[in-house]
């Protein structure tokens, strides 16, 4: 939902829309019933939650979540399903500390987050996770 909303806001700012408080709290609000549902309470002050989270003032920053999620279950899933060579690949990784750019560190490691690969492997743990979770409700 952060994300959606930061992405929302950043077409209307390209649009030439005005970010006015009024319509930030309009296209959070949408955001919080449609998240939410019908069945779930949402009182008006609700609608300015937007303006006390400090990531939405940070270019994209919600996204970082998803790219570090999706390179920590693939790099994670490689080492732990791997032989001698991704658990070296791995300890060169973390040898690396801050030498490179967190790209190329994870490429190292064997994870290449400028392909679509380690986010699909993330969606698809998410799927297993929906479909165990469906299993127990």
């Amino acid at each position: 939902m952060f994300a959606e909303f930061e992405q929302r806001s950043h077409e209307a700012t390209e649009a030439g829309e005005s970010l006015t408080a009024k319509t930030l709290k309009e296209t959070y609000r949408k955001l919080l019933e449609a998240y939410f549902g019908p069945k779930f309470t949402l009182d008006d002050e609700l609608s300015a939650e937007c303006f006390r989270i400090p990531h939405f003032y940070r270019a994209f920053y919600v996204y970082q979540y998803a790219t570090g999620i999706s390179a920590a279950l693939t790099l994670g899933e490689r080492v732990s399903s791997g032989g001698e060579k991704e658990r070296d690949d791995y300890l060169q990784f973390l040898s690396g500390g801050s030498s490179a750019t967190p790209i190329e560190l994870l490429r190292i490691a064997g994870v290449d987050m400028e392909s679509p690969l380690a986010i699909e492997s993330a969606m698809k743990r998410f799927e297993g996770l929906v479909n165990e979770l469906e299993t127990l409700i």
